[in-house]
């Protein structure tokens, strides 16, 4: 199952339901709604800032992740961001695959493959081709 950082943020009558219901039976909904979707929630908090709440949560795909983003929009009275999680493993699996990609503005083969560091720069004096 893929992660997701699901981020909310409650619109007013969103906070009232909250100040009537409580922190402890919001969370139970909310395991609720993922488990109604064939997932879980890993971590659940509440937070200061832009956002009210940070869920980490497991979901079969990521039309699942959209059913969930659309039906909490489509209340009214919650907004959320989704965000897909990657692993290290899923990392390590991209940094493996052959790409072939020139940056716009750049006069240069489209076979370009180096690339300096961590830092994802393309590399000075670099012509392309994987080297």
């Amino acid at each position: 199952m893929a992660r997701y950082l699901i981020e909310a943020s409650y619109l007013s009558e969103g906070i009232n339901g909250l100040l009537k219901e409580g922190g402890t039976r919001r969370r139970e909904a909310v395991d609720q709604l993922f488990h109604s979707l064939g997932g879980k929630v890993e971590a659940f908090y509440f937070v200061f800032g832009d956002r009210d709440v940070v869920i980490i949560g497991e979901l079969p795909d990521n039309a699942t992740a959209a059913a969930l983003a659309l039906r909490v929009d489509a209340s009214g009275v919650t907004t959320c961001k989704t965000t897909v999680l990657l692993t290290p493993q899923e990392i390590d699996a991209a940094v493996t695959k052959t790409v072939t990609y020139r940056p716009p503005g750049q006069n240069m083969a489209a076979e370009v493959a180096n690339w300096e560091g961590e830092g994802g720069h393309l590399a000075s004096g670099a012509q392309g081709g994987n080297e």
